[in-house]
């Protein structure tokens, strides 16, 4: 499995049991590789194929049907909605909005070296998003307003601080003195 001693030693036999894919991961040695390993697949098929030949071909059949009936189902339908929205969304977004699709490099490692960059941006807003409720651009439109009435927040904060401070030192410097004086 690995070759970290110490992360093989932390990782379950088997680290997973299921498998959701496009229809570009469908074919009918994939599903019979995934129905030995004993992996229960979510794999959409593409939608023209045509009439298929099974002859000589039953594990695969088995394969291919089983996944059918998986994905035909209310769980199967959970899942790949699944896939759309935590996948196929956010690539979709960093290709189009973002501008990947036409990258101007020279040589595929840059490319994806690009897009890996583009990507781990993409994330990092997510994780600033759900930590600190900011990571989009716009959030910081009024930044500037929400900065000022925070700063107007602490001056008078200080203020009362400052009032109730002065109103103690003068109280007890009247007792103070009432007590020295007599």
């Amino acid at each position: 499995m690995s070759d970290d001693p110490q992360a093989s030693g932390n990782l379950h036999e088997r680290f997973f049991e299921e498998v959701v894919g496009d229809k570009g991961y469908h074919s009918n040695e994939t599903m019979s590789d995934f129905q030995e390993l004993e992996v229960r697949t979510y794999v959409s098929e593409p939608n023209r194929r045509g009439r298929r030949s099974w002859k000589g071909k039953s594990q695969e059949k088995a394969a291919v049907y089983a996944n059918r009936r998986r994905i035909r189902g209310e769980r199967g339908k959970a899942l790949l909605r699944r896939r759309g929205e935590l996948l196929e969304r956010p690539f979709a977004h960093c290709y189009e909005t973002g501008g990947m699709r036409r990258t101007h490099l020279r040589g595929h490692p840059k490319i994806l070296k690009r897009l890996l960059v583009h990507v781990a941006g993409f994330n990092l807003g997510l994780v600033m998003r759900a930590m600190f409720a900011i990571g989009k651009p716009r959030g910081l439109q009024d930044l500037s307003a929400r900065v000022f009435y925070a700063l107007l927040h602490m001056i008078h904060g200080l203020c009362l601080a400052w009032r109730r401070l002065w109103h103690r030192l003068t109280t007890s410097d009247q007792l103070y003195g009432s007590t020295s004086a007599a």
